[in-house]
């Protein structure tokens, strides 16, 4: 099969399909063959069929058929979770298939982002049991090609276009991307006096619109985290094309929410640089610009504590030093601080970073280490008062500090006892009971809490976004149905009992 003749990569450039054709495995697949299994382990390629056609079923039901020139695994491979559906051959198939690592480095052209995000929302609605009508494809209906915005773009500029253009809508570029309507202008801008200078990244709504495809909300968690890597790629890319190829191996590292692939909208950055060496200052600090000044305009905010590639850039042998000062001797309120780190992963740049990994495996078996980081991890408190009574600050609960924060942080904790070096929470708090250092009971309890607090978090920042309100991490208790309060007291119980057993174990009581 040719690839140009693919529609989503007939427009790529020569060298992006020239790597395609280097990177990509050609399969065959007889009659009935499985080849990803509903529920089996999480795709590690993007497959695409090149001749006889595939099915995607749930159990023993057929719920697609896909033909030649169609994508699968991607949903698997996005979220980094088992096949919500069967692939199976359905007739004598032949595929293509490429590595996770070249499916994340595709997503770092706008086109294959806004396409393989639109089809993760139809593969879900397909999971849910949701079908068109209306078979009708939607092509048919489109009479125009969609019209684009830069997300830096001012609200009066968008407003001129639509007019001119006599549409009611326009899509914002980037990743992730998103969409502006004349209904944003009017309620979320006009109806709140906002000036017309407001960038109209603030009023996109893709995170809504996975929502309401049925994406658990900590899958759109790990899918804005995937497009925000992918447009960390890109600007790394257009610096290199302007300052010139890289003069040493380097790293650009994401951590916090985002090497944890826990995005959420209130979300700022934090990144940094690991070099192979010492030099070429005026290189990486150029490259450091370029990208977080790329960030902010796509409207990710700098770091209100400074943690970004501008400031944090160092040597790798001074990562490994740096890293060692915090697990051997840290200040408890600078670990507090500082424990981000530890949730560091590759985003872009050939320089290996698995010395740090391996330095955090190393420290995790001290136990100085481990004292402070569950020190640190009882920091933040659920708000439960007397006789089990959640505690409000002038009627509100800060689900950050309070739920999220502290979850978090148990579950590096004992996933790092556990000798692992997973990197989501849900994954550690799994590891953590797989290793022994949790029960499962106690690791499911966690997990379903973190899954509610992400989720009641993300549905309160979208009702803010609809009235125009601030985002923010706090919620009115009393605004809550009765089922919501009943899982937060239950998730707040949950990690108020293993802090402490965490404080008695560790003798912090």
């Amino acid at each position: 099969m040719d690839l140009k003749t693919i529609p989503l990569l007939k427009d790529l450039p020569e060298e992006a399909l020239a790597r395609l054709e280097a990177t990509l495995e050609r399969l065959a697949y007889p009659e009935g063959a499985t080849i990803l299994a509903q529920g089996g382990p999480p795709s590690q390629h993007l497959y695409l069929v090149a001749r006889g056609r595939v099915a995607l079923v749930d159990g023993e039901e057929e719920v697609e058929v896909l033909g030649p020139g169609a994508f699968f695994g991607f949903p698997s491979l996005f979220l980094g979770e088992p096949p919500a559906l069967g692939v199976v051959a359905k007739e004598g198939v032949e595929v293509l298939r490429w590595p996770k690592e070249v499916f994340f480095w595709l997503l770092s052209y706008p086109e294959a982002a806004r396409y393989f995000a639109a089809r993760l929302g139809d593969r879900v609605r397909l999971r849910a049991g949701v079908r068109a009508d209306l078979f009708t494809p939607v092509g048919r209906l489109v009479r125009r090609p969609p019209l684009y915005i830069a997300p830096g773009a001012t609200v009066a500029e968008a407003a001129r276009r639509m007019a001119q253009e006599g549409v009611s809508s326009l899509l914002v570029e980037g990743e992730p991307l998103g969409i502006l309507t004349d209904r944003d202008l009017r309620n979320r801008v006009l109806a709140q006096e906002r000036p017309s200078s407001t960038p109209v990244g603030e009023v996109a709504r893709l995170v809504e619109s996975l929502v309401h495809s049925g994406l658990p909300p900590t899958g759109i968690g790990r899918v804005v985290a995937g497009l925000n890597d992918a447009l960390i790629r890109r600007l790394v890319k257009e610096a290199e094309a302007r300052l010139g190829p890289p003069p040493i191996p380097y790293s650009f590292m994401v951590f916090g929410s985002e090497g944890r692939r826990e995005q959420a909208l209130l979300t700022d950055q934090d990144n940094a640089l690991v070099l192979k060496e010492e030099g070429h200052e005026a290189y990486f600090q150029a490259l450091a610009e370029a990208v977080v000044g790329g960030l902010i305009r796509a409207g990710i905010p700098e770091c209100k504590g400074g943690y970004m590639a501008t400031r944090w850039r160092m040597p790798l042998k001074e990562w490994l030093s740096t890293f060692r000062k915090w697990m051997e001797a840290p200040e408890p309120q600078a670990l507090l601080e500082t424990q981000i780190f530890f949730d560091f992963r590759s985003v872009a740049g050939e320089l290996s970073l698995r010395p740090l990994e391996e330095a955090i495996l190393e420290g995790s078996r001290k136990g100085v280490f481990l004292y402070h980081l569950a020190q640190a991890a009882l920091a933040f408190r659920p708000p439960l008062g007397f006789l089990g009574r959640v505690r409000t600050e002038e009627g509100y609960v800060d689900l950050k500090r309070h739920a999220l924060a502290p979850i978090v942080s148990l579950a590096r904790l004992y996933a790092l006892m556990a000798g692992s070096r997973a990197l989501g929470t849900e994954e550690r708090l799994k590891a953590a009971a797989q290793g022994g250092t949790l029960s499962q009971e106690g690791a499911e309890r966690l997990e379903e809490a973190f899954r509610f607090f992400f989720a009641l978090r993300l549905k309160h920042q979208l009702a803010a976004l609809r009235q125009g309100k601030g985002v923010d991490n706090r919620v009115l208790w009393s605004a809550l149905g009765t089922t919501e309060k009943r899982r937060a007291l239950e998730g707040f119980r949950a990690i108020a009992e293993l802090q402490e057993s965490t404080a008695r174990s560790f003798q912090l009581r």
